[in-house]
């Protein structure tokens, strides 16, 4: 349908919408708010943040041949402890209840070293050790490279939950995320190429998904699981009629653009009803889990019934990765704080709840993306901000620990990751790491390094200077890497 709009300039304006029909809209005074506010449907889902996608067939270079295509992270807010997790240290079960001194700056407290709640065990293939609290994982170590020496730079969850995302502790940076679909574009420009799946919002709140001065179309988008995961994603009217709104709203943008060249959030929004208006025809049944065997929901341990399980989220990202997402992170964001696996505060022994959420859909993650010839393209990551201390937090005798930055751990598995393998090493009580440290910028220089991304080279600029995701900073962690 060819659609020829007169308005504001005497030239008729020829929409790309066509069909076999040809409609003329005349207009004296039709404006592009006017045109806006008639379309509020689409508009609402298409300022979604970050809700379109690389348009066109022509995708960016890689500046090497990548190891990985793309990326799921399994993200568990809140801190949890090494310790009790992925890093055994017999001298915590030998001294439990005993005085290592003074906290530094602490002349008041006395640190007194706790024991685990949870045996350690071995991966019966690799040798790899963890805890009871993980005897899915386990099964799944020999595919994974597990980092014992992580380090962030910060003690409280927003500072090092933003860290962890975006590379600084002290202000928004465009993410993890925004930088990989900014070096590589999405395969599938009817998606948004970075999806983020969390329940509840998070410690730093949509920043960590955000793109901050890269173009918006880079950004995040939020998925809440649920009756109404995306927002207005049904369409208000019917296509005929949404696609002639679209081909006048386009006309008017475009028009609008003449003047405003350098604009970028413009160009960011009109790109953005584009993939609106894909993410109404694949959105819908890429998070239908019905289209799912009830043997593949089984290995999750997922239910049709509850979209809003971790098993459920997790099957989700999947699906995504198989519609051509570049990148999906799944936030294991259970409620309001401390309702994570920050409740270590109150008692370390909440850590059993948290665990039983995750550690079945995280190893059947690994399983299905092998069966679905999958594992070889996709990088898979599990990961938290920072650990917790080896010692109790309010003295002998109690059940918490506090959060630690200088020591914690974080598994790779999938696409370019050497299986089996165990890097760094802290010292016997796991208070902080004595060889081969991982620091949050090595950690990102060796995702982007995997997806054919030299951390030095993915540069933009803004405000005067040149940005990247590692700063100044960063190291390939090639001991992990097959």
């Amino acid at each position: 349908m060819h659609i020829r709009l007169c308005a504001e300039s005497s030239l008729p304006v020829t929409s790309s919408f066509t069909s076999t029909k040809s409609v003329t809209v005349y207009s004296s005074n039709i404006s592009r708010r006017t045109a806006l506010q008639r379309t509020a449907g689409l508009a609402s889902l298409s300022i979604l943040p970050g809700s379109s996608a690389v348009l066109g067939k022509e995708l960016p270079d890689p500046h090497f041949a990548p190891r990985a295509k793309q990326v799921i992270v399994l993200y568990m807010s809140g801190g949890y402890s090494h310790v009790d997790t992925f890093d055994p240290k017999p001298r915590l079960a030998q001294d439990h209840d005993t005085s290592i001194g003074h906290q530094f700056g602490r002349k008041d407290f006395d640190r007194y070293l706790k024991a685990s709640n949870w045996r350690f065990r071995p991966n019966t293939r690799c040798g790899t050790e963890v805890s009871d609290l993980f005897p899915h994982i386990r099964e799944q170590m020999h595919e994974c490279a597990l980092i014992r020496s992580m380090n962030c730079d910060h003690i409280d969850h927003g500072e090092a939950t933003l860290q962890l995302h975006t590379g600084s502790t002290g202000f928004a940076m465009p993410s993890l995320g925004s930088w990989l679909n900014y070096g590589l574009g999405t395969a599938n420009p009817s998606m948004p190429g970075h999806i983020v799946i969390s329940e509840h919002r998070p410690y730093a709140g949509p920043q960590i998904w955000d793109s901050i001065f890269l173009p918006g179309k880079f950004a995040g988008v939020q998925i809440t699981p649920g009756e109404t995961p995306i927002p207005n994603l049904k369409p208000a009217t019917e296509k005929p009629r949404q696609d002639l709104e679209l081909g006048l709203l386009n006309s008017l943008n475009q028009r609008h653009l003449v003047q405003r060249e350098s604009d970028n959030s413009l160009k960011a929004r009109i790109n953005s009803f584009e993939t609106a208006r894909g993410l109404q025809t694949e959105a819908p049944e890429i998070m239908d889990l019905s289209k799912e065997s009830q043997a593949t929901l089984n290995l999750y341990g997922a239910a049709q019934e509850d979209p809003t399980s971790y098993a459920a989220q997790v099957v989700m990202a999947r699906r995504m990765i198989e519609s051509g997402v570049r990148f999906v992170e799944v936030i294991d964001a259970v409620g309001a704080c401390r309702d994570n696996w920050d409740a270590a505060h109150r008692d370390i022994a909440s850590h059993a709840k948290y665990a039983k959420r995750v550690d079945q859909p995280a190893a059947a993650l690994i399983k299905d993306l092998k069966q679905r010839g999958l594992f070889d393209d996709v990088l898979v990551i599990f990961c938290t901000e920072f650990g917790r201390t080896p010692w109790a937090q309010d003295g002998k005798g109690t059940k918490s620990r506090a959060h630690h930055p200088h020591a914690f751990s974080c598994w790779l598995a999938g696409a370019g990751i050497k299986g089996g393998v165990v890097h760094g090493e802290t010292d016997d009580i796991g208070n902080k790491v004595i060889e081969d440290a991982v620091h949050i910028h090595d950690y990102h220089a060796t995702i982007l390094h995997l997806m054919g991304l030299d951390h030095e080279k993915l540069i933009y600029r803004h405000a005067g200077r040149d940005f990247r995701l590692t700063d100044v900073h960063g190291r390939v962690v090639k001991q992990i890497l097959s």
